[in-house]
């Protein structure tokens, strides 16, 4: 089996990250995660010797590479069935990468307005008419996959479109956007999982800091 390496950047930032390593731990296949810091003078050099694209995440797999987010969860939901990383009744797939879809093109005004940054604190920042608008759609999406399965992901296990949906868990909860109780516990059900906690756990490590106008989206 060639070597997995996911090239990912700065843990406390890097939504677009997150995302796919939440899949890749899910398969329970071994990897390895390398950060390229970001926003420094050698970080476009770095990135470009990675992807020809320039960005991160990008995965190894041996010396074949694959980027974007989600592309990266389709390769490892094809490779790892096990995983059941998509919902098995064709339906509810065709849902969850309907919504995975939405969220991968989707809700620029929340993610300008709220960037992920898993270190800080803001209630209240960010909550712009448009944002929120943002913000309200997302837990309609939310509410209706959760009611038709019963939770605690949105498809009842965990799936792709909870990793494409996990950094505006962390948003909701930076900035303390309202949330029914059943939208909370959602909340809570990604930050409970054991490479969330990892990933948490380092990017809290990190002191590398950005503008808050400056941060990812």
């Amino acid at each position: 089996m060639s070597e997995l390496v996911l090239f990912v950047g700065n843990k406390n930032y890097s939504s677009w990250s997150l995302r796919p390593y939440l899949a890749l731990a899910q398969t329970g296949a071994p990897f390895r995660t390398e950060t390229i810091p970001l926003d420094l003078p050698q970080s476009k050099q770095q990135l470009l010797a990675k992807n020809p694209a320039g960005k991160v995440p990008v995965l190894y797999v041996g010396d074949h590479a694959i980027w974007d987010s989600l592309a990266i969860c389709e390769y490892l939901a094809e490779t790892y069935p096990a995983a059941k990383l998509w919902p098995a009744d064709a339906r509810a797939r065709a849902r969850a990468r309907s919504i995975s879809a939405e969220m991968h093109s989707g809700f620029p005004s929340l993610r300008a307005a709220m960037p992920m940054n898993l270190r800080m604190k803001k209630p209240g920042k960010g909550h712009t008419p448009e944002a929120m608008a943002d913000a309200a759609r997302i837990q309609q999406i939310w509410d209706g996959a959760l009611t038709a399965s019963g939770g605690p992901f949105l498809f009842g296990h965990f799936t792709v479109a909870d990793a494409m949906f996990a950094p505006v868990t962390t948003r909701f909860t930076t900035y303390a956007v309202p949330l029914a109780p059943k939208l909370a516990a959602y909340v809570d059900a990604v930050a409970a999982l054991p490479a969330f906690k990892t990933w948490y756990a380092d990017a809290v490590q990190e002191t590398f800091e950005m503008a808050y106008d400056q941060m990812y989206v």
